[in-house]
């Protein structure tokens, strides 16, 4: 799609508010998060709303999502930040289990791959699925909002 067609924006128009947050001095910003390695090449990380900041440290959903994923027993997983009042915001994640697993089970898994003590998910919550965009988006918001269905850690032998 070329960014001056008329679909490109559709979701600004007549809507300031949309504007003022998405365009600063001629540039159009769309919250992607990137980094840059040391030959130069930047990668795309995640997105601004997606990063939890937890007792001051910035955490990548997508960082921890590859180390669970990679566990025989996750099917999905999806990273989110929820409220904490130590912490500002503790990460949880979403699991869709295709076999039988604990949450001390991943947790161990996370240690074991040297993932630093703060990016470790302080809450496993397993789910029947994540809920997802038409285009296979994870749609965090709807699991921030409590919208998914909940099963028993033991479930699926």
């Amino acid at each position: 799609m070329r960014l001056d067609s008329e679909e490109a924006f559709a979701g600004y128009w007549r809507r300031p508010d949309a504007d003022a947050k998405a365009f600063h001095h001629g540039w159009y910003f769309n919250n992607d998060l990137g980094v840059k390695d040391e030959d130069g090449d930047l990668y795309v990380v995640g997105r601004v709303d997606d990063m939890v900041i937890t007792g001051g440290e910035n955490v990548y959903p997508a960082e921890v999502e590859d180390v669970l994923a990679s566990h025989a027993a996750v099917g999905r997983v999806a990273i989110v930040g929820a409220p904490d009042e130590r912490l500002g915001e503790r990460i949880v994640a979403f699991v869709e289990p295709l076999r039988r697993v604990t949450a001390e089970e991943l947790d161990a898994y996370c240690r074991s791959t040297g993932m630093t003590t703060f990016k470790r998910p302080r809450e496993y919550v397993f789910v029947e699925s994540i809920p997802q965009s038409p285009s296979g988006k994870v749609l965090r918001t709807e699991l921030r909002a409590g919208n998914y269905t909940r099963i028993a850690e033991e479930i699926r032998s």
